[in-house]
């Protein structure tokens, strides 16, 4: 008797579903012109599946909403501060922390502290909310990613890498300037790509030498430590939490948008070793968050937290989300569609300059597709190019990155493979007929900053 191998499975069931409304392209063609062409300005029920974020968009378990009913709600002193802080420490190795509402609201307050005008603070790639506080205090955020990074079709297992000849010129070049290094594990904005230990302890020591802090973007660090443990010799045998500490060993502080690897609708928080950085930053918490022991989220949030960075490390529920991702862009390859590889952990990244090259780059060719993606197949997804890349602060032209991407950015534990495979029949069904999008965008209206968000545009 043949004994036959058991396919792989999610591990989890669920226990609740929400109704898709199944819209028409008469219907959709309606809507995203009401929303001048910017999917962000979209209703939700306007949307059959929605890959614009992986950020709030998951799905919490049965842990996390029963956590929630024990929330302390005391303005101060909250019993659910301590267990969050008691999570934290666990999983990250920082004794103090400020809880705040997401991870925009972390660099807010950690970059009134650190950033002044004038400033350079360099990164791998720093993404559009990050750019959006360092350029807000007429700072220069500098990429310094490997170049590899933008070669959307070459292997390398951890294009998230910092070049570090890149960064030290830039160190060595601006002493004084510097008042940070900003790692973001995953790279978000280079494909979700990761970053490896021994690049994090190499850029550890430069900043060393150079007395500078290394704070680590740790979204998706979970996913990062999953990379390395599958892709980076020495790690195989070690656990998601065990690579999670050593990541961290190597940073002053941390910022965390929870709403990616910790599974949860809402929260954040900013870790620090350095206790004085910790209490200047606490001034700014109550600023702008609220008071130590919140922070911007009810005790229900932070109850929620605390379970999610649990079971956001736990090896069997990377796998199932890293496999699925992986899945779609299989699927995605198999119709010839450009994507940047190996793929990331939380989404498929797009080559628009490689689907659409007769589109012009002042057009917006990332967004020109995300917008047929949609009218295809009622799919949101989000533009990574020259519309979020913003004007230069001094010009006032656009900024053209390396590559014009679109991300698919899967929510946590929401999608079945049907559903991503119904992603990729809509996405191929575009790229057959990509040689008839011939009309791209133009903006009518933007914002002076992170315009991508609300900008409102027109067919040329």
């Amino acid at each position: 008797m043949k004994i036959m191998k058991l396919p792989f499975i999610e591990p989890y069931k669920t226990k609740m579903v929400e109704k898709i409304h199944f819209s028409t392209v008469k219907e959709r063609e309606h809507w995203i012109r009401e929303a001048s062409y910017n999917l962000f300005r979209l209703r939700s029920e306007q949307v059959i599946i929605d890959l614009l974020t992986d950020s709030g968009t998951g799905a919490m378990s049965d842990r996390q909403w029963s956590a929630m009913m024990t929330g302390d709600e005391s303005y101060a002193g909250s019993q659910s501060y301590y267990n969050l802080k008691k999570s934290i420490e666990k999983i990250t190795g920082f004794g103090y922390f400020l809880p705040v509402h997401q991870g925009r609201a972390a660099e807010n307050v950690l970059f009134s502290v650190l950033v002044k005008e004038g400033d350079i603070i360099p990164g791998n790639t720093h993404f559009d909310t990050t750019r959006g506080h360092i350029e807000f205090r007429k700072a220069n955020a500098v990429d310094c990613t490997i170049d590899t990074s933008n070669e959307s079709g070459r292997y390398h297992p951890f294009k998230g890498n910092v070049d570090i000849v890149r960064l030290e010129k830039v160190l060595r070049e601006n002493q004084g300037k510097i008042p940070g290094i900003i790692i973001t594990v995953t790279n978000n904005a280079a494909g979700g790509q990761p970053v490896s230990m021994s690049n994090l302890r190499e850029v550890r020591h430069l900043a060393d030498r150079y007395g500078i802090i290394v704070i680590i973007d740790s979204a998706r660090f979970a996913e990062n430590a999953y990379f390395i443990k599958t892709r980076e010799a020495g790690y195989a045998g070690r656990e998601i939490r065990e690579i999670a500490r050593e990541m961290f060993s190597y940073a002053d502080c941390i910022t965390m948008s929870s709403k990616k690897d910790a599974i949860v609708n809402i929260g954040g928080f900013i870790g620090f070793r350095d206790e004085e950085l910790y209490k200047k930053a606490s001034t700014y918490n109550i600023m702008f968050e609220g008071f130590l022991t919140y922070g911007g989220m009810s005790g229900r949030d932070m109850e929620a937290l605390a379970a999610g960075l649990g079971e956001g490390t736990e090896y069997d529920y990377l796998d199932s989300r890293i496999k699925q991702v992986s899945k779609l862009g299989n699927a995605l390859s198999e119709s010839g569609i450009p994507l940047i590889e190996p793929f990331g952990g939380h989404a498929i990244f797009i080559d628009a300059g490689k689907f659409l090259p007769h589109v012009r780059r002042d057009r917006f060719p990332g967004q020109t597709l995300a917008i047929e993606i949609y009218l295809e197949g009622g799919i949101r997804c989000s533009e990574i190019g020259t519309l979020m890349a913003d004007r230069d602060q001094v010009t006032h032209e656009n900024r053209y990155p390396a590559t014009e991407l679109i991300r698919l950015a899967l929510p946590r534990r929401v999608y079945s493979d049907n559903h991503m495979l119904y992603v990729a029949r809509v996405i191929g069904n575009v790229y057959e007929r990509r040689k008839r999008i011939t009309r791209g965008l133009v903006i009518t209206k933007e914002a002076p900053i992170l315009r991508h968000f609300t900008a409102e545009m027109e067919r040329e």
